[in-house]
């Protein structure tokens, strides 16, 4: 039987300006899974954490960031693997920081800040897309839904 399993988040950074958010991108490096992929931050998650604490943990160790904000997207990817008979389910997040430094680590070579629209041409997978769509979404309607998703991280 085909097992289902959570085992890594993802998450789209963005700073608001006053023509809007825009958001991080990051191009993943010569040598590792995936080179040269365009992404948001992302990773899997280790024993005894939650999948906001990893989204927490990869966003300081990727970018050097402390977020303004963090709430839970309204929208959870999944793919499957066949080489392990497994379906990935991803929480997607989205995170608020306050300004454009980043301190990238070796697991990324490149990053940019970039609009919505150029976010989504960097990125390959169905499920990056449908995941910055709604981050984008929930970002620029400020509806309720990221109000009643937001986590308390500061406790």
């Amino acid at each position: 039987m085909t097992d289902v399993k959570v085992k890594q988040v993802d998450s789209y950074i963005y700073r608001m300006t006053e023509n809007g958010p825009l958001y991080l991108m990051l191009k993943r490096s010569s040598g590792k899974h995936y080179e040269h992929l365009w992404q948001g931050v992302a990773g899997k998650i280790e024993a005894g954490e939650t999948a906001w604490q990893t989204v927490l943990r990869e966003l300081k160790e990727e970018t050097g960031k402390e977020p303004l904000k963090l709430f839970a997207a309204d929208h959870v990817a999944s793919f499957y693997e066949a080489k392990r008979d497994l379906i990935h389910i991803v929480p997607i997040f989205g995170i608020e920081v306050s300004d454009e430094e980043v301190k990238l680590s070796k697991e990324h070579c490149e990053y940019k800040w970039v609009t919505f629209e150029d976010a989504l041409k960097l990125l390959t997978w169905k499920g990056q897309k449908e995941g910055l769509r709604t981050v984008h979404d929930e970002v620029i309607n400020n509806d309720n839904r990221s109000k009643w998703s937001e986590i308390n991280f500061k406790e």
